[in-house]
């Protein structure tokens, strides 16, 4: 038996093959990754490498094991087929007779076109058999704080939000619930609402920033279309632009606020507050 964590050399994914290394000895932990040398720290703490790609089904074939438990982080390819990606995955794991796979989705609130993949997704999973845990993971503190190089050289946080509100954590706070319920009992054909234990707004975001920098940022609210030509314009493909920027559309409506409490009992402690992971991300 084995933990198993696909995307295991991703943002999100270190921190769970982390966490778990905190739980398991290390050769309990299957690391699925697409390129191994990539994966050289995790193999050095003596995590099972298994190189696959969700693009080549093959790679799956006998990668799972009857028993194992299986976190599969839904992949960022939104141009390859995420639903036929993630359904080589469910597929391998129910031909092998795995005991437990957990889906890291999306919030159920959430109507933006991003959620589509998850819901497609959610669908293959609980049709398939396999015993599941859908974890509806909000979003991250860190898509915001890993981009404010622009936001402090122009004194501006730009989004097309208005006054909506979200409950973001952060990844490691999300990555203690995965790693709660594949280490837990209990969890098997369960659905988790997770965010962070606080709302904000980003006219808050905004003010926090500018006492944590000293310096004056502003929040200026943009249209759905004018956020796509900024996001087409810092070089993201355009379909991509257009999604996230129809997650902010969301947001307005307040789509991303969870209120459930989920992620602080699946940790068993609070969620990481917003200010902290900006004082973190200003000192790196």
């Amino acid at each position: 038996m084995s933990i198993v964590v696909t995307g295991a050399t991703g943002h999100l994914g270190r921190h769970v093959v982390r966490q778990l290394l905190e739980k398991v000895p290390a050769d309990q932990v299957t690391a699925v990754v697409r390129d191994r040398d990539k994966a050289a720290d995790l193999a050095s703490r003596g995590v099972r490498l298994a190189v696959a790609d969700y693009n080549a089904p093959e790679t799956f074939d006998n990668l799972f094991t009857a028993g194992d438990r299986v976190l599969l982080i839904s992949g960022n390819e939104f141009d390859k087929g995420r639903v036929q990606q993630h359904t080589v995955v469910i597929d391998a794991a129910r031909n092998a007779g795995v005991a437990l796979l957990a889906y890291t989705s999306a919030p159920s609130s959430l109507t933006a076109a991003l959620a589509d993949d998850h819901r497609a997704t959610e669908e293959v999973l609980v049709g398939s058999g396999v015993p599941y845990v859908l974890l509806r993971n909000g979003w991250y503190h860190e898509n915001y704080t890993e981009q404010l190089a622009p936001v402090l050289e122009h004194g501006a946080v730009v989004q097309a939000a208005g006054e909506g509100r979200l409950s973001s954590a952060s990844r490691a706070d999300y990555a203690a619930a995965a790693v709660a319920v594949l280490t837990g009992e209990g969890h098997e054909n369960k659905s988790y609402e997770l965010g962070g234990d606080e709302a904000w707004d980003f006219a808050e975001y905004a003010a926090e920033l500018s006492r944590r920098t000293g310096k004056e940022i502003v929040y200026s609210p943009v249209s759905t279309e004018a956020y796509t030509g900024v996001l087409a314009g810092a070089g993201l493909p355009g379909p991509l632009a257009a999604v996230l920027a129809g997650v902010d559309a969301a947001i307005e409506k307040d789509e991303l606020v969870v209120s459930t409490g989920d992620l602080s009992r699946l940790t068993g402690r609070p969620t990481t507050p917003l200010a902290e992971a900006i004082t973190a991300a200003l000192q790196n």
